[in-house]
Order: C-alpha cells, then sequence, then structure tokens
C-alpha cells in the first residue's frame, strides 16, 4: 500500500505548477482523476508529459452543463481539488468553491496561481520567473553584477508553487479528517517563494550588511562558487565552515597560501577567486571529480539531467529511470514502510479512463449516450 493509498483528488487540467502537485501527489498513490479538455489534442500517448504520469484521465467539455455535473459528482467522491485558472474561472464555469462544498462539504479546495487570489495584481499574467522576482527570491540568484537568472520553473513554478499547494493539501485534508470541514487553500507562487527566503533572510539578519549584493559568503565568496575546468566543463565548491574551507585548499594544493589567510574580509576575494579560478582551469572536470569527490571538500560537478542520471551516487539510489524513451525523475521522498508506486505506468492517453471513472460514479449506459450526444464527453 502506498502512502496516500485512499486520497482521491479532482485535478482540473491546467499548465505548469497544478498538474506538477498532482503528480506528486500520484506518486505517492494518491488516486487523482485529471479532467481535460476533450478537444485538447489528438487522444495519443503522450510519453514526455510527465506531470500527468501515474493519474487517470477524463475529457470533458466544460461548456456543457452536463460536464459541469459530472465534475461535481466527481467531487463528492474527493477528498481535494486542484485547479490553476485565473480567478474567476472557475466561478464562471460553475465550480466555484462554495459550489463544490456544497457537494462535498469535507473538500479542500487546492487554488494554484503565480500572484493569488486577491491583491492588485491577482487578475494579470505572468510566469515563473515573474512571480520569483517579484517575492524577492531572483535576488540572489546570480552573482553581482550579472542579471538575475533561476533554472526555469524550480524556484516559482515547482518550489513556491506545486510544493506549497501539496502541503497545503494535505494539511487540509488532515484537518478535514478531524472537523469534517472542508476549506480553500490559496496557493500563490509568489507567497511560497517569499516564504522559502526565510533561511537565507536569518542568515542575512545576522550580518549588517542587510541585503547588499557582493559581501556574503553564501553570496558571491570565492569558497561558494562555480569554476569553470580545463575541459570546459563546471564544478560547484560550497566549503562554508572553517574545516570544509581548509579540506579543500589541502587537496587542491592551495594549503598555506598567504592569499587565502583571511577569508572574512570581501575586499580579499576577487584575487582569492582569480587564484581558484585558474587552479581549477588546470584539470578537467573528471580529474577534480577523481581528487574531491566524496570528500569534506564540499564539492561536486555541475550536471546536466543525462550525466545526473548516470552519476554513481544518482544511479545507486535509482533517481532517475527511462519511461517509453523519455528520462525523468522518480518519486520523493522515500518512506520505510510503505512501498513505493508504480510510476512507470506511464502517461494516460486523453479520455482513457473516462468511460470507467463515470461507471464508479454511477453513470449507466443510457446516461453516458446522453453525455456523448450532448458532446459533455
Amino acid at each position: 500500500m502506498s502512502i496516500l493509498q485512499g486520497l482521491r483528488v479532482v485535478e482540473i487540467a491546467g499548465l505548469g505548477p497544478g498538474p506538477f502537485c498532482g503528480m506528486l501527489l500520484a506518486d505517492l498513490g494518491a488516486d487523482v482523476i485529471v479532467v481535460e479538455r476533450k478537444d485538447a489534442t489528438t487522444p495519443l500517448p503522450r510519453p514526455d508529459y510527465i506531470v500527468n504520469r501515474g493519474k487517470r484521465s477524463i475529457a470533458l467539455d466544460l461548456k456543457q452543463p452536463q460536464a459541469i455535473e459530472v465534475v461535481l459528482r466527481l467531487v463528492e467522491r474527493a477528498d481535494a481539488l486542484i485547479e490553476g485558472m485565473r480567478p474567476g474561472v472557475m466561478e464562471r464555469l460553475g465550480l466555484a468553491p462554495e459550489v463544490c462544498l456544497e457537494h462535498r462539504p469535507s473538500l479542500i479546495y487546492g487554488r494554484m496561481t503565480g500572484w493569488g487570489q486577491y491583491g492588485p495584481l491577482s487578475h494579470s499574467a505572468g510566469h515563473d520567473g515573474n512571480y520569483a522576482a517579484l517575492s524577492g527570491a531572483l535576488w540572489y540568484s546570480s552573482p553581482p553584477g550579472i542579471a538575475p537568472v533561476a533554472p526555469p520553473t524550480l524556484i516559482g513554478d515547482v518550489g513556491g508553487g506545486a510544493l506549497y499547494l501539496a502541503i497545503g493539501l494535505l494539511a487540509g485534508v488532515l484537518k478535514a479528517k478531524q472537523s469534517g470541514c472542508g476549506q480553500v487553500v490559496d496557493a500563490a507562487i509568489v507567497d511560497g517563494s517569499a516564504h522559502m527566503l526565510n533561511l537565507l533572510l536569518s542568515a542575512l539578519a545576522a550580518n549588517d550588511a542587510g541585503y547588499q549584493r557582493g559581501v556574503h559568503h553564501f553570496d558571491c565568496g570565492p569558497s561558494v562558487n562555480t569554476y569553470r575546468c580545463s575541459d570546459g566543463g563546471w564544478v560547484v565548491v560550497s566549503p562554508l565552515e572553517t574545516k570544509f574551507y581548509e579540506e579543500l585548499l589541502k587537496r587542491i594544493g592551495l594549503a598555506g597560501n598567504p592569499i587565502f589567510e583571511n577569508r572574512t574580509d570581501a575586499a580579499d576575494w576577487p584575487l582569492q577567486r582569480a587564484v581558484l579560478s585558474e587552479t581549477f582551469a588546470k584539470r578537467t572536470r573528471a580529474e577534480w571529480c577523481a581528487i574531491l569527490e566524496g570528500t569534506d571538500a564540499c564539492f561536486a560537478p555541475v550536471n546536466d539531467p543525462a550525466e545526473a542520471a548516470r552519476h554513481p551516487h544518482m544511479a545507486a539510489r535509482q533517481v532517475f529511470a527511462e519511461v517509453c524513451g523519455v528520462l525523468q525523475a522518480a518519486p520523493a521522498p522515500r518512506f520505510s514502510q510503505t512501498a513505493p508506486t508504480d510510476w512507470r505506468r506511464g502517461v494516460p492517453r486523453i479520455g482513457q479512463d473516462t468511460e470507467t471513472i463515470l461507471r464508479e460514479t454511477g453513470y449507466d449506459d443510457g446516461s453516458m449516450r446522453e453525455l456523448r450526444s450532448s458532446g459533455a464527453i
């Protein structure tokens, strides 16, 4: 039995963080029914749409009243709902929170947006980078003086969005089990990505320099940096603690070098960075891995996803696998007493489970013929 077996989630198909949240719950064993557009695309297998793996698909035309009735009947059997529309869209469809909660008083209604359900920007368009920029999460994403850039989707859509929605849904379900009362989860990426700053803000609070760039070890200090190797590959070193810093200098042949005597004065950092850059540029990435990997020098190569999948540590933990020719990461986290889901079973075709889901919901042959003739399915 998987950790979330018995949890039923209705997901209104969308883009980005909402589907990712649904995948996360399905990875952990929840029965996630994704309501997809009947005319979205040719109903062929989509092995590359990883965020739909492990879900069941029903295809509906939500412009039809009969299709809305189907969704509400699904809601009556659900613990949670995920939607990622702009504020007001679900209301116009007839699937507002109050309507769904009428049908299922214990429902946890999850709303995934970038700006949130209210506020001056709530009805504006935006994407991952916009939300991360506004919240402050993008501020330390690149070295000082360099355009702030973060890996696409990771800080906003996934970190500040999907993961916070998942936590909110699960917390809401736990509360509903006690009280019998459902509620709405307003998961805004600006909220989540701001909340993720708290670890960094605690470090900044201990330094009189405040939010100034270029004066914090974790910001651009030479011992927490990325360096280019002789073959064009990159490595990262992050020995914040003194003993780890000394370990790094010893292993790369710089122990006792007077240039590195003072690591706290930012005025010395440019020269230290220059020497470290020159040192790492003398060997290939593979050579530095042989010297530093597995030590306390706080070292790692910068891998692309395919290299990450092949790395001995990642391979030992079976972090990646190819499913239908598509590289993807396994579910996380892991549990000691419950088995993982069969996440390799792949991505459903659009509408693949429509008939099965309708029968489970109480529709017979006659009522399904009516739905088809109306265009709802």
